[in-house]
């Protein structure tokens, strides 16, 4: 694929891409042109984006088969449904960058960097796929995330406080389970690939909370108080526990907003500091 030598014309060139290998190789060429972002650009969204392969078959979330770890059958359908999360999280990462305009060019690097290593994680994914015989595609899927993409696409602000600072981050809480159910199973490969994707989605939440505050202090919103009526407004679904309390706290949501977090879902108290495993997720770019 020619790209354009302009990041987020680049970008919206590569969320249309509908092949996923084509797409992935597109993001990898993005970073040649980091530098050159024109952020005051009102692009025009062109038709049938995302671009998607013919398959996996999009259907009800209430179709999908039950997923499980104790059979190679039932641990290929919860690795190609990671690896459909991932996939969806490179078109977001893209359409957050080519989409809204007028942002400091920090806020495109620091999405650049999400998408490149959502890459990273669907290749993993869909590596270990190959070696199990299965090709992303193989098994439905559902559209969840870009849903909520597509909803909150008129406004910057309600896309970082419920893409990433929402359904993202429910991947925090989920991760250690499955990576525990499948060490458990003795699948140490897959429980290695969510080490390093859980590793890497702190960084990515903590993006979206650096830019959903350094909007809300742009637009003079108390950020808690937002979110509840951005919440209610996107009908974004209330979260239920139980919470990765230690990674939410390194990707940045701050102690008001995790105690309100466990007040909505009804899990009883926030649980107090301690030493945890995860490393506070480096500083995105500052504004």
């Amino acid at each position: 694929m020619m790209l354009p030598t302009e990041l987020r014309r680049a970008a919206l060139l590569a969320l249309a891409e509908p092949d996923p290998v084509a797409k992935c190789d597109a993001v990898r060429g993005l970073r040649a042109i980091a530098d050159n972002i024109d952020t005051t650009a009102a692009l025009v969204e062109p038709v049938g984006i995302p671009g998607r392969p013919v398959r996996p078959e999009l259907v009800d979330p209430h179709q999908l088969s039950t997923r499980g770890v104790h059979t190679p059958e039932r641990r290929a359908i919860l690795l190609h449904a990671l690896a459909h999360i991932e996939f969806n999280a490179i078109n977001l990462a893209l359409d957050a960058i080519w989409r809204f305009a007028d942002m400091p060019e920090a806020y495109y690097t620091d999405w650049l960097k999400v998408a490149e290593e959502e890459v990273f994680h669907y290749g993993l994914l869909t590596a270990y796929l190959a070696d199990m015989g299965i090709t992303y595609g193989d098994f439905p899927a559902h559209d969840g995330l870009w849903r909520m993409t597509a909803r909150t696409c008129g406004d910057v602000l309600a896309r970082m406080a419920l893409v990433p600072r929402t359904l993202e981050a429910r991947g925090l809480d989920a991760s250690p389970p499955i990576r525990a159910k499948l060490a458990q199973a003795g699948d140490h490969r897959a429980a290695e690939i969510l080490d390093v994707v859980l590793r890497d989605e702190i960084g990515h939440v903590a993006i979206g909370n650096r830019w959903y505050r350094h909007l809300c202090a742009q637009r003079g919103l108390d950020p808690l108080a937002e979110y509840e009526i951005l919440a209610l407004r996107f009908e974004a679904p209330i979260l239920r526990g139980p919470f990765n309390v230690p990674a939410r706290r390194a990707a940045g949501f701050t102690e008001e907003e995790l105690a309100a977090l466990v007040k909505r879902a009804g899990v009883g108290p926030l649980p107090p500091r301690a030493p945890s495993a995860f490393a506070a997720a480096p500083s995105p770019s500052a504004p």
